[in-house]
């Protein structure tokens, strides 16, 4: 049996780093990512004037229930999370101008129904080039709250920034959601919220954020709620998928500690997907492990809920004993790249019969022959494609340190694993 000890979670991380800037007092983050997007996302709050100390194993974060500390301008790099996060963040601020960029695979994304949202609140934001794109520039002067319908059929991160900009409201938020990707990722942002000491009610599609004076001990225009606290990230998800999906296509045996069955994020349902397969799934409080039991079986899918790990999926799909149909999944045509299009065409050029749809994509069993995986900068593609090597010798990368935006260290940790490396 290999144990890997993975890095922590990005959601979790970027979630952690916007609470603590937001609660009253110093919050102390465990085992945080480092990783281009979380660097990245730290710095931003540097920038906005807020106190952040970076040790190996631990970050230390000065909350400013108050807000941003001066004018400030920000470069998101390619951080969806900091792109999608700092705006609403700064929104809430009594006063200053704060200018956001991003790179050009950034700019690219959506996020339209986050700014257009913000603005129905009443906050001053602006878009310097496409609508619903970067830059953009927001001159805050606090934000009242209300209501509003959100559409978060692209993405859940548009929910999540307004849920945590909630308790930074002076009257609180109610907020109707018409369609939601990635649930689960919410989930993640409300047990958070809970931790550091603000609550949100959920009816069906109703999400309800109280002012922060209508909770016991809440204080209107002080903590905004949120309290600093000692906050320990739970390691990635959708970076054990990698490891679990090699287990089961190699006949090996992985266990992941500090995954378990109290852990907060949705793609740890990807081990679902490979018990459908014919793996076996251990889980404990502590840890999950997955275990091959010979070849893996075709089957049709919905991963709506748990998109970051299609790539996964469709990169050892032409190793099942029948075809792979994933379905809806038309969030991931706009996360890093179009993932969908991405796996189609590598696939294809591995020699694997592929159809697609707007939301699915098909995958034939069959010999995949070595190729140079076009990763078009995602680290997703690149590392989902590290699982099929591990099976078709001599495939390649044309941009192998994309990794660097959630897992620096993969190809060195996924070569151990591949040589057979002792348990750490």
């Amino acid at each position: 049996m290999t144990v890997i000890h993975l890095p922590g979670s990005k959601s979790v991380t970027a979630r952690a780093l916007f609470l603590a800037a937001a609660a009253d007092g110093t919050t102390t983050l465990l085992r945080p990512l480092c990783s281009d997007d979380t660097e990245g996302f730290a710095e931003g709050l540097i920038r906005l004037g807020y106190g952040v100390r970076r040790e190996p194993d631990r970050w230390y974060v000065e909350g400013r229930p108050s807000g941003p500390a001066a004018d400030a301008e920000v470069h998101c790099r390619d951080g969806a999370t900091t792109a999608r996060f700092l705006p609403a963040l700064a929104a809430a601020a009594a006063g200053g101008t704060y200018r956001f960029d991003a790179s050009e695979q950034m700019r690219r994304r959506p996020l339209a129904p986050l700014t257009e949202a913000l603005r129905s609140l009443g906050v001053d934001l602006r878009h310097e080039g496409a609508h619903g794109h970067h830059p953009l520039t927001v001159r805050a002067s606090g934000v009242r709250g209300g209501e509003l319908t959100l559409d978060a059929g692209e993405s859940s991160q548009y929910l999540t920034a307004l849920l945590m900009l909630g308790p930074l409201t002076a009257e609180g938020l109610r907020i109707e959601v018409t369609d939601l990707v990635s649930a689960p990722y919410v989930g993640i942002t409300l047990a958070m919220m809970r931790s550091f000491g603000a609550e949100v009610h959920r009816e069906g599609d109703t999400f309800t954020v109280p002012a922060p004076g209508s909770r016991p001990g809440g204080a209107r225009g002080g903590s905004g709620g949120y309290r600093a606290t000692t906050y320990a990230i739970e390691p990635d998800a959708s970076t054990a998928s990698y490891f679990f999906a090699a287990a089961a296509l190699t006949g090996r045996e992985v266990t992941v500690p500090g995954l378990g069955t109290g852990a907060l994020q949705g793609d740890l349902r990807f081990t679902e997907v490979l018990r459908r397969m014919g793996a076996e799934v251990t889980m404990t409080a502590q840890s999950t492990t997955v275990r091959s039991r010979g070849p893996l079986s075709g089957l049709t899918v919905t991963m709506r809920d748990i998109s970051d790990t299609m790539p996964t999926l469709a990169a050892i799909a032409p190793f099942a004993t029948s075809p792979v149909r994933i379905e809806d999944v038309a969030n991931t045509r706009v996360k890093e790249c179009d993932r969908l299009e991405a796996c189609a065409e590598n696939l294809r050029n591995m020699g694997i019969t592929v159809h697609t749809g707007p939301d699915w994509i098909e995958i034939h069993p069959g010999t995949p022959r070595p190729t140079e995986i076009v990763t078009h900068g995602d680290h997703r593609i690149v590392m989902a494609f590290a699982v099929a090597g591990l099976r078709t010798p001599g495939i390649s990368y044309d941009d192998p340190d994309c990794v660097r935006k959630t897992f620096p260290g993969f190809h060195e940790e996924f070569a151990a694993f591949a040589a057979g490396a002792a348990a750490r």
